[in-house]
Parts: C-alpha cells; structure tokens; sequence
C-alpha cells in the first residue's frame, strides 16, 4: 500500500495502459480519478478498480479542451480531496502516412491531445500542488520520444516535445517539493499496437509481421514487446515515497529497445 491516502489522476484511463495504471494504483491504496471520452469503457475500469479493493472517480474528459481538464480536477478534489499525483497517459497515435501528406487538421489534433492535453493537466493540478508542496506528475511518452518512427511525425515530434516539457517543468516546480518525470515504453502489448501495426502495414505494404519485426522486435535486446503492468509498477515507484529524488527523468522501458 505503498500509495495509501494518496489522491491520483490517471488520463486515458478507459483501456489498455490506463486501465492498468489505474488497477495497479488502487492496488496500492491511491483514490483514483478516471479521465478519458468514453463513459461505457471507463465503468469498466472503475468496475476493475473496485474489485482490486480501490475507490474511482468517472469523469469524461475531453483532453484537448481546457474546460473539460478543469472541471476534471474540480470533481476528482470534491470527491477525494486534492490532487497529489497527475498521471498524464491519454495519447492518440495521429495519422500514418508521409509528412507531405499529412493533413495540418490531423497534425494540430494530435499535438492537442498528445502535448497540450499534458501541459493543460499539469497547470490545473501545480497551484495546490505548489501551496501544498507536495506532488507527483508522471507522463507517458513512447520509444519515439527517443527515436524517428517513419510515416508517423506529429506523434514523434509531440512525444520528443514532452522531453523537453518534462525536464523543464521540472525544473521549475523543484523548490515546491514535485518531482516530474516522462516514462518512455516501448510498444505495450494490446490493441492499440495492433491498430498502429495493422495501419503501418497498409500504408508500406508489408504484413503485420514484417512491421512488428523490422521497426521493433529486431532492434529490441529482448526480442519482445512490453506489458502494460511493467509501466503499471514504475509509474506506483514514482509516485511514492521510493522516486521522491528522481525528477527531470526520462525512463525507458522497451525490453532495450532503447539504451539512452
């Protein structure tokens, strides 16, 4: 119970990396506010949460409005209380094709979600966060915050772009007592690299397989992908009192994917 009394928010919440952090938080004893768009998907995690012996807030968010954020962290504080930990994990894969060809509608809705949505969480949480120096920010980037990925540039650009948001934040919120950190996964095994294999597959004209083996699993030590419990269990060591000196960090778990 290593987060026992704790008060998080978890984005994207509804599937996948979400649903496991916010099962593997309320393992821990964190109250935990669900964000994501789709009600149905995030009563089943607040379903999963409950028989994990936790208590979960369903609030539907729409991470690319500032109004929805705000109203977000509204309700998860008159529920539970304020918030100490902000876990950003929402993220869209954007569109695959050449960087000619990319829409600049698709380019801006990618970089929304996947930048400014984390950006439009930390403001909302850092004043009380401050006042009370206390906190715990956590976000979730990708091995493309470290490397290229072809056909896929707003959602590299935007993962690289939360380096340096991470690393800077850091900075700033140091004297308050709040750590911020970026964990880097590589592809987690589940639907959503299913979807981005199956689109890569189609846009190069390769298999899933062929997809799966040339842009990861070959250049990977471990020759596999990684499972959402993995980020799960890093995600409750940041966020309790074992991280409380790690800040500024950039942390890659990609089955040595990636070694920097």
């Amino acid at each position: 119970m290593r987060l026992k009394g704790e008060v998080a928010i978890i984005t994207g919440a509804s599937r996948g990396l979400g649903r496991a952090l916010a099962v593997e938080f309320a393992r821990e004893g964190a109250r935990v506010g669900l964000a994501a768009r789709s009600r149905a998907e995030l009563d089943e995690t607040q379903r999963q949460v409950q028989a994990a012996g936790g208590r979960a807030l369903v609030v539907p968010t729409d991470l690319a409005r500032e109004e929805d954020i705000e109203a977000m962290v509204a309700a998860t504080r008159e529920a539970f209380g304020p918030v100490d930990i902000l876990v950003n994990n929402a993220g869209i894969a954007g569109p695959t094709a050449l960087c000619e060809d990319v829409k600049p509608g698709d380019w801006d809705y990618t970089m929304a979600v996947n930048v400014k949505g984390p950006f439009l969480c930390c403001r909302a949480v850092l004043r009380e966060m401050k006042q009370r120096r206390k906190g715990r920010i956590i976000t979730i980037g990708s091995v493309s915050s470290k490397r290229p990925l072809v056909q896929r540039t707003p959602y590299t650009a935007g993962k690289m772009a939360l380096i340096g948001f991470t690393r800077t934040l850091a900075a700033e919120v140091g004297e308050h007592g709040i750590t911020v950190n970026l964990i880097c996964p590589g592809p987690v095994s589940g639907a959503r690299i299913e979807s981005v294999l199956a689109n890569m597959a189609e846009a190069t004209g390769r298999t899933r397989d062929q997809v799966a083996h040339e842009v990861f699993l070959q250049h990977s030590a471990l020759r596999r992908f990684v499972d959402a419990e993995d980020i799960a269990r890093l995600a409750v060591f940041l966020a309790s009192d074992a991280g409380r000196n790690m800040t500024g960090q950039d942390i890659n778990v990609t089955a040595g994917l990636i070694m920097y």
